[in-house]
């Protein structure tokens, strides 16, 4: 008879956060089995996990039997991003470039081969409903912000072949760069312009410009700030034409 092995603590952490995660993605809340089925887990452990996130408040159970994230996990984490640097220092110019164009303005780093967006602000009037979320990931070479933060950390196109690897890019819309080529001459111009577009190519009918922010670091970006319009209402010549000006507002200094 083989010798019996105890599981490791840390596999029911890993459960509980596994179930936490998926406790986020259905803000109109999941039932218990469909809760088991997607953690791949039998229904006792998942609700022995899903009782132990109630008592620490970052499960809520709501009428049907339902789940969703807890107050007490909101309110943490709310806390945390409002109090973060990076979103202290960015929030004015934001403010100011949403108040400049009556667009979206969004500040996000790059992780991996996605972009995570640390901090969004919408117009007061006219916001179009964008993928983009606080906390939420878009590909990085589809992506304005994107391809800004990849054209500094990867110089020339064996660092993009070696980025890009065996996986296929994403073609998000028809204008989305998917071959290693044409991602690399698109870094290239980048880096001779020093700001990045997205001509459709994430959203059908939204563009975007983005410019880098150097929050950490005078030398090297910590993420990039852009301005995301509808193409229609503020065309991607627009913002081409007025990059001098959001450099400004991002850096704090008069356009030379």
């Amino acid at each position: 008879m083989p010798e019996l092995i105890d599981e490791p603590k840390l596999v029911g952490s890993d459960r509980v956060l596994a179930v936490l995660a998926e406790l986020a993605r259905h803000p109109d809340g999941i039932g218990l089995e469909e809760m088991a089925r997607a953690v791949a887990s039998p229904k006792p452990t998942v609700h022995r996990a899903l009782a132990a996130l109630r008592r620490a408040g970052f499960a809520a159970r709501h009428g049907h039997g339902r789940y969703v994230l807890g107050d007490e996990f909101l309110r943490m984490a709310f806390a945390h991003h409002e109090a973060r640097p990076d979103h202290v220092r960015v929030t004015p110019v934001l403010e100011a470039l949403c108040d400049r164009y009556g667009e979206t303005v969004h500040y996000a780093v790059l992780d991996g081969d996605s972009v995570v967006y640390r901090s969004k602000l919408d117009p007061a009037a006219g916001a179009v409903r964008l993928t983009s979320v606080v906390g939420g990931r878009n590909p990085a070479h589809c992506t304005a912000v994107g391809k800004l933060l990849l054209a500094h950390g990867l110089p020339d196109e064996d660092a993009v072949r070696a980025w890009v690897g065996d996986r296929k890019l994403a073609r998000r819309t028809e204008r989305s760069i998917t071959t290693v080529e044409g991602l690399h001459a698109e870094l290239e111009r980048v880096r001779e312009q020093g700001y990045a577009v997205d001509d459709q190519e994430s959203e059908p009918g939204v563009n975007c410009l983005a410019v880098p922010a150097y929050l950490t670091s005078p030398t090297t970006p910590s993420g990039a700030i852009s301005v995301s319009g509808l193409a229609y209402r503020t065309p991607l010549r627009t913002l081409i034409d007025d990059v001098a000006a959001i450099r400004a507002i991002v850096t704090g200094k008069k356009p030379t």
